[in-house]
């Protein structure tokens, strides 16, 4: 075999997107699959924002743009983070990038050296976890749980700190549980962090996507902190791989740096569209498609609860249900395998999130309009009546 690099080793596939090809395949085949495994939207962009994108191309705006971004996109940023959030930031601490997943790999491209060791959640999302391995670093797994409504705490990580610790990322809301973090204990998880000379990192791709309380950013606590948005999730462009981040004023030239090499740029007609996903018509669009979150939300949360299956953490944000299947199978991975191949239903077994209660855990993306999804809560009925008479 060719060489390849030992920083491969410690990257695992992403399993949903085996399952997603899996229930590809299926419906390829004429069955009528409903998809409940991956985390997009199923909304589509909201119109304000393609014929921006259109227009853009129509008028050639096809060529680089600076490294961190269009500069009027990144003040459009910065405004709907004072007229929303009621945050003032500096737009030349906004840096655009090719999605979230690009602004991660910038701050831990900064901040991370061989063996350095970034503190995350055990479960969370695979992906953060493999961009530190990307970057030679020891991502350290935390196990969390219901007791902590599966986030760190300042207890945690103080326990899972070494003087090799530089960096704790967090996500709130969080995937694959929903849960949120209060401003208040994301304060006292910064003191934690200053105290040990580490920097906090707060994924916030999901923010805007809560439904019980109000809309809040980490930045309000801090501005001494790195925060990750994107425009795939709250504003539903996941095929346009657009992000950004806020940080520091001294970490500033070095990320701009990092983008230059990395990136290049970001999207150029990407950063045209998305200069109208602020407007007051996209932004109505976005509130009526966050309600409809919330009633799809609650609909599932008392339907799977009459069936046995129990929430593993209370889903306040994002569009995922975190469930035990214990009650009815020991290993969720083929509980999942089964259900989609029996009845055309596609979920997430636990495995790509950790190994810490993840066994037997379950995620649903609720991201189907409400008919499909009581017509999947049919089927995962019949599923499970067969499935514990066998």
């Amino acid at each position: 075999m060719p060489h390849t690099a030992p920083r491969l080793q410690q990257i695992e596939p992403f399993h949903v997107m085996r399952i997603l090809a899996e229930a590809q395949a299926l419906a390829a085949a004429g069955h009528d699959v409903i998809h409940l495994e991956v985390g997009e939207p199923d909304f589509p962009t909201p119109q304000p924002v393609i014929d921006a994108g259109i227009a853009a191309l129509a008028q050639g705006n096809t060529f680089y743009t600076g490294a961190c971004g269009l500069p009027a996109l990144r003040e459009a940023i910065a405004g709907f983070y004072a007229d929303r959030l009621g945050v003032h930031i500096d737009p030349a601490r906004i840096i655009v990038t090719p999605g979230a997943s690009g602004a991660l790999q910038l701050i831990l491209a900064l901040l991370v050296g061989r063996d350095d060791e970034v503190l995350l959640t055990d479960p969370g999302y695979p992906c953060n976890r493999h961009l530190v391995s990307l970057f030679e670093g020891r991502p350290i797994n935390v196990p969390v749980n219901a007791a902590n409504r599966f986030q760190l705490t300042p207890e945690l990580i103080a326990q899972y700190s070494t003087p090799r610790t530089v960096a704790t990322l967090l996500a709130s809301p969080a995937n694959p549980t929903g849960a949120i973090l209060q401003q208040d204990e994301i304060a006292k998880l910064l003191e934690v962090c200053s105290q040990s000379h580490q920097q906090l990192i707060v994924d916030e791709i999901y923010q805007g996507l809560v439904y019980e309380s109000a809309h809040e950013t980490a930045l309000a606590v801090s501005q001494e902190l790195f925060v990750v948005n994107s425009f795939s999730k709250f504003f539903q462009m996941t095929g346009w791989r657009l992000g950004w981040l806020v940080a520091p004023d001294w970490a500033l030239p070095e990320l701009e740096r990092l983008a230059q090499n990395l990136f290049l740029a970001p999207p150029t007609p990407a950063q045209h569209a998305a200069l109208a996903a602020f407007s007051p018509e996209t932004l109505a669009i976005l509130e009526s498609r966050r309600q409809e979150l919330r009633a799809r939300r609650n609909y599932l949360c008392d339907a799977l609860d009459s069936l046995g299956l129990k929430l593993l953490a209370q889903p306040d944000g994002a569009f995922y249900l975190w469930l035990d299947c214990s009650p009815f199978a020991e290993d969720a991975e083929a509980f999942a395998a089964g259900l989609l191949q029996d009845e055309a239903v596609a979920i997430t077994p636990g495995r790509d999130f950790g190994q810490h209660g993840t066994r037997q855990a379950l995620r649903i993306a609720y991201s189907q309009p409400l008919p499909r999804l009581e017509e999947a809560v049919v089927r995962l009925s019949r599923y499970l009546q067969r499935y514990c008479t066998a």
